[in-house]
This record gives C-alpha cells, sequence and structure tokens, in this order.
C-alpha cells in the first residue's frame, strides 16, 4: 500500500514521492533494460525517457495493475522507438541515381555552408541550454558533451546518483520545453 500512497502523492506533483518512485523502481527497469540492450548508455538512456513518459502520464496509471508492471510496458515502448529511430537512420532508402551522384562526389570535407549549418544548430542548442538554471547546464554539459555516465556525474558533482538521475530528468524537460517554445 506504501507504493500507492506515494503515486497519489506523486500524481499531486509532490518531488518527493518522484524521487522515491524513481529510487525504489530505478535498478528494476535499468535492469531490464540492460539485459535487453547490453548497452549500458542505451539502457540508462531509456529508463531515464521511461521514467520521464511515466512521470508525465502518471495521470493515466491504472492502480489495478502493478505500478513496476506499467514502467515496463513504457520501457519496452520506449526501446521499440529507439530501435525504430536507429533502423530508419541506418537503412535509408537510396536511388540507383542517388547512388551514382554519390560515387561521383569527390570531395567529402564539409562545405562551408555545411560548418555554418552545423556550429548554428550548435551555437543555439547552447544559447538554449544557457536558458536553463546553472545546475542543470552542468549536468545537461557532463553527460552531453562529456559524456559522463550518471555515476561518473554522481562523484564529480559529490551528490547522490537519484539526485542527478532526477536532475537530469528535469534539465532534459526543461530544455525539450524551451525549444518548443522557440519554434
Amino acid at each position: 500500500m506504501e507504493i500507492n500512497s506515494h503515486i497519489d502523492k506523486a500524481k499531486k506533483g509532490d518531488q518527493v514521492a518522484f524521487t522515491y518512485l524513481l529510487d525504489h523502481y530505478w535498478n528494476e527497469v535499468y535492469g531490464f533494460m540492460l539485459k535487453r540492450t547490453e548497452n549500458e548508455t542505451d539502457a540508462e538512456d531509456i529508463t531515464i525517457e521511461t521514467f520521464s513518459k511515466a512521470f508525465d502520464k502518471l495521470s493515466t496509471y491504472n492502480p489495478e495493475f502493478q505500478f513496476n508492471t506499467w514502467l515496463i510496458a513504457i520501457a519496452k515502448n520506449v526501446h521499440i522507438d529507439l530501435l525504430r529511430k536507429k533502423k530508419s537512420t541506418l537503412f535509408v532508402e537510396i536511388t540507383d541515381e542517388e547512388d551514382q551522384q554519390a560515387y561521383n562526389i569527390a570531395d567529402t570535407s564539409p562545405s562551408a555552408e555545411d560548418e555554418l549549418i552545423t556550429e548554428q544548430n550548435l551555437s543555439q542548442l547552447l544559447q538554449f541550454i544557457k536558458e536553463l538554471k546553472p545546475h542543470y547546464q552542468e549536468v545537461i554539459q557532463l553527460r552531453y558533451f562529456q559524456e559522463m555516465s550518471y555515476q561518473e556525474i554522481a562523484e564529480q558533482l559529490e551528490e547522490p546518483l537519484s539526485n542527478v538521475k532526477i536532475k537530469l530528468l528535469r534539465a532534459k524537460k526543461l530544455l525539450a520545453e524551451i525549444i518548443q517554445t522557440k519554434r
């Protein structure tokens, strides 16, 4: 029954309840995804995305089912979406004409325009990141620019692993909101 009271509190926006649920179920979801993906980074990313989606959709959770079963179902869907994205970028249909054009290109170095676009996208992203509070900027920077694991970030910041997970979850959510509003 204790879990249900935390779920009810989380539905009302109680941050302590969110933290409790994340801590309580993290290892189960992460372990499940690690077995499926056999990749720590993918498992961590899928797990954080799972909790993000779960917390967004918490109002739709049906207490007739086990909470961990619901989380695992979300995790499976996140994983399937990730596989679809990877597959669609790996297997792009190209015509014979496009194939020939690709062979005709002698210089593969990026053009000045390509570099400008890349820089602008990155600088725009960095501008969006700068709009986050400093502690959110820091976790984004450590995770995505220095490519640290959650554990390494926790050690660097001298914070519990659960705090790092929640900060990153919130930072990604806030960053997505900023990007959406600027579009």
